[in-house]
C-alpha cells in the first residue's frame, strides 16, 4: 500500500460529502444540471458582495510596495487590529492586534490551536454532531476526540459535557451556528458550559481551554442573538474566517483570537504564530489579508440564505419530515424515517437528490441538506423527498 493505514481509515470516515459531490458531478453529466438536485456541499452560492469586488480591484492596480512579499507569520499589523476592532463591537472584550493571528481559514486556524495547546494524549470534547474533520485535526496535534452528543434539539447536554471531562481533557471544541445543524447554542448554554468548564479545571488542576467555530457567525436568522464565548469564560479562542460571511471560501481567509482575559497569553500567542508557520501555512495570503482590512461591516445578503431555509423547511414539512429549523447556517438536518441514513440518503441519490448522510456528522438517523443552492434546486426537489419517504413509512 503506498499510503499510511491511518490515512487509508480516515479517507473511508470522511468520504461521505466528498462522494456525494463527486457523485453530483457524474449525474449532471448525465443527466443535465437542471435535472440533478446537488445539496451536499456547503458551497455559498451567493456572490460576495459589491464592496470586496471593488476592494480586491483597487488593490490588484494599487502600486503598493512588497505587496505580495512575506509578511509577520501573524498577519500585517493593520489587518490584525481590523479584525480585533470587529471583534470588540460584536464580542464585547478588549480585543487587541497582538491577540490576533490571521491563517489559512477556519480550517487553518482549528488546526494551528490545535498543534498550539496540545500534548500527545491530550483529549478534546467534541459536541455531535459536529463537521467531520474535527476528528483529523486533533489527530493531527497527535490529540484524542471524545465524542459527546447534544440533545435531541441539537442544543448542549451540559451533563453529558461534565461526565466527559477527565484529567486527560485539554479543550472543548464547539460550533456554533453549527453545521451540520443549523443550531447556535444560546446565552444560557454558553454561560453553563463557562462554569462547568470552571469547576472541572479546579477538579482536574488545570484550565479546560473552549475553542468557538464561528465561520457563520454572520449568517443568523429571526432575530438570534450569538452569545460571546470570550464574554463567558476566559480561556477561550475564536476560530473564524471569511468564506461564509463574504462567499469567499477559495481565498482562505480566516484568523484565530485569543481571550486577552487568558492566563499565560504573550505564550500563547508566541505558539499559535510559531504553528502557524511550522504547519506550512506560513501566512494568511496576502492580498486577502489587505482585503479584509478595509471591509469593516461588509457581509453576504443573509436574508437571501433566510428565504432558502424557509422554502426548503416548509417544502420539507410540507411532505411529512421533522424539522428543526435552523437558526443560522445555511444547513438542514432533518431525522430520517429509519435509522439507516445511509441507506436512506442513497434512496434519494437514486432520484438525483443528494443530501450526506447524518453518520458523516457523528449524527445517525439523520441527513445534512446544504441550501446554499439556486431557489429552482430546492423547489425541484421537493416532490422527490417526499416520494422517498413514502417508501420508507
Amino acid at each position: 500500500m503506498a499510503i499510511a493505514k491511518k490515512i487509508n481509515g480516515f479517507m473511508t470516515q470522511s468520504s461521505f460529502i466528498r462522494k456525494m459531490f463527486e457523485e453530483g458531478l457524474r449525474l449532471k453529466r448525465q443527466y443535465g444540471a437542471e435535472n440533478v438536485f446537488d445539496f451536499s456541499l456547503g458551497n455559498p452560492n451567493i456572490d460576495p458582495p459589491e464592496a470586496v469586488k471593488a476592494r480586491l480591484c483597487e488593490l490588484v492596480s494599487a502600486d503598493i510596495p512588497g505587496k505580495h512579499m512575506y509578511m509577520p507569520n501573524a498577519g500585517y499589523p493593520d489587518t490584525r487590529a481590523a479584525v480585533a476592532a470587529e471583534l470588540r463591537e460584536s464580542r464585547g472584550v478588549a480585543l487587541k492586534a497582538d491577540q490576533i493571528v490571521m491563517t489559512c481559514g477556519a480550517g487553518g486556524a482549528l488546526n494551528v490551536i490545535l498543534k498550539t495547546i496540545l500534548d500527545p494524549g491530550d483529549e478534546v470534547i467534541m459536541l455531535a454532531p459536529f463537521f467531520v474533520e474535527y476528528r483529523f485535526y486533533a489527530d493531527n496535534a497527535g490529540g484524542v476526540s471524545r465524542v459527546v452528543s447534544n440533545r435531541e434539539d441539537f442544543s448542549l447536554d451540559l451533563d453529558a459535557i461534565r461526565q466527559a471531562v477527565t484529567e486527560k481533557t485539554r479543550a472543548v471544541l464547539i460550533n456554533s451556528p453549527n453545521n451540520p445543524t443549523g443550531k447556535v447554542f444560546d446565552e444560557d448554554s454558553i454561560r453553563g458550559l463557562a462554569t462547568l468548564l470552571t469547576e472541572k479545571g479546579r477538579e482536574i488542576g488545570r484550565e479546560i481551554l473552549l475553542i468557538s467555530d464561528e465561520p457563520y457567525s454572520e449568517i443568523v436568522y429571526d432575530g438570534v442573538h450569538l452569545p460571546s464565548v470570550m464574554k463567558a469564560y476566559p480561556h477561550s479562542f475564536i476560530a473564524s474566517s471569511y468564506s461564509k460571511s463574504l462567499s469567499l471560501p477559495g481565498e482562505r481567509i480566516g484568523y484565530i483570537a485569543a481571550n486577552p482575559a487568558m492566563e499565560g497569553l504573550e505564550e500563547v500567542m508566541g505558539g499559535l504564530t510559531l504553528c502557524n508557520r511550522i504547519l506550512g501555512f506560513v501566512n494568511a495570503p496576502s492580498l486577502m489579508q489587505r482585503a479584509i482590512a478595509g471591509l469593516k461591516g461588509v457581509k453576504v445578503d443573509v436574508e437571501t440564505y433566510r428565504r432558502k431555509r424557509d422554502l426548503l423547511c416548509e417544502g420539507l414539512a410540507s411532505v411529512g419530515y421533522e424539522i428543526v429549523k435552523p437558526d443560522g447556517a445555511f444547513y438542514l438536518f432533518p431525522r430520517t424515517p429509519i435509522a439507516d441514513d445511509v441507506l436512506f440518503a442513497d434512496a434519494l441519490r437514486k432520484r438525483r437528490i443528494l443530501t450526506v448522510p447524518g453518520s458523516g456528522f457523528c449524527g445517525p438517523g439523520h441527513i445534512r441538506i446544504a441550501y446554499c443552492v439556486d431557489d429552482a434546486t430546492i423547489l425541484g426537489a421537493i416532490d422527490g423527498f417526499g416520494e422517498v419517504l413514502k417508501e420508507f413509512k
